[in-house]
């Protein structure tokens, strides 16, 4: 299996500040790259962490907040002067059509790739390839916002000791994996489903359905944690999430990794986060997001 990891460009909500940049995440999965949320400053953050834009085959913007957009401009004409030789496909809000035009030709330059546009106008599945399918779900904002979910399609896991006694060995086991039967021996008999991996990104929102959908069975969760307890009406009044919210969302849903982002500049200790994500009763794998970090994937169980 080829990487599958989340690289953390920016993790700052509204105001940027000196050791976090706007948001921007690149999820590398099997050889494709997804960027999500490109905020001011995402082009310099993908030099410093490695992303090329070669890597990027799809850019999935929640919401047209500047902090999650405005680094679209540079990064579609970034996609340009490298000429990326494969398409590129953008989701957006549907509703915020007139900003996406206005990011994609801010300045004048020579369009050398295929950009495809790909709006988002209601809950569903966007897209389909080999190794997973992309679904929208829409939350709870000011302005219209989606988060978003890649899955896995479901495979096969051979069992070694079953194949064993039944006395399937070297190319026979490809050739029961390609028919589905081998002189009478089935292969539900000599092995078990391989649950597909799940990803969910879910930027800035109250609790609502839309962020549990996303959020159900996940291996890794990408969630904004905005703000800390204290500020829990904060978080309501402006449509966003405290660290504990996010927490018990990740319990309620079985994810496996939480990675908590989308902090703001009032919170000088991000040690807080999680210790609040802490008490609020999950104990899977935790990250508070740094700039430039990578995370893997979890393994698969």
């Amino acid at each position: 299996m080829s990487v599958r990891e989340l690289v953390v460009l920016g993790t700052a909500s509204q105001v940027p500040t000196r050791h976090r940049n706007h948001n921007g995440y690149v999820l590398l999965w099997d050889g494709q790259g997804i960027m999500f949320d490109p905020g001011e400053g995402t082009q310099r953050q993908m030099l410093r962490a490695g992303v090329a834009a070669h890597d990027l085959h799809r850019i999935c913007v929640t919401h047209f907040h500047g902090d999650h957009s405005l680094g679209l401009a540079g990064v579609i004409q970034r996609l340009n002067l490298d000429r990326v030789p494969h398409p590129v496909t953008a989701h957006y809000p549907a509703s915020g059509q007139r900003f996406f035009d206005r990011l994609r030709y801010a300045t004048a330059y020579r369009e050398t790739v295929a950009l495809a546009e790909a709006p988002v106008a209601a809950d569903g599945p966007l897209a389909a390839t080999a190794s997973y399918t992309l679904d929208a779900r829409k939350l709870s904002h000011p302005v219209e916002s989606y988060g978003y979910r890649l899955t896995e399609p479901d495979g096969r896991r051979m069992l070694p000791e079953l194949l064993a006694e039944r006395g399937i060995r070297g190319p026979d086991v490809g050739r029961l994996q390609k028919e589905g039967a081998l002189g009478g021996v089935t292969l539900d008999e000599v092995s078990e489903v391989r649950r597909g991996q799940r990803f969910a990104f879910v930027m800035d929102t109250r609790l609502c359905d839309g962020v549990y959908a996303l959020a159900e069975g996940c291996d890794m969760l990408v969630i904004e944690s905005t703000f800390l307890d204290e500020d829990e009406q904060l978080a309501v009044d402006h449509g966003h999430l405290t660290a504990s919210q996010a927490a018990r969302v990740a319990v309620d849903a079985g994810v496996r990794h939480l990675v908590l982002t989308h902090f703001s500049q009032r919170y000088p200790d991000p040690g807080v986060y999680e210790q609040q994500a802490r008490a609020a009763g999950f104990d899977g794998e935790l990250t508070v997001a740094r700039d430039l970090m990578r995370v893997p994937l979890p393994k698969r169980t």
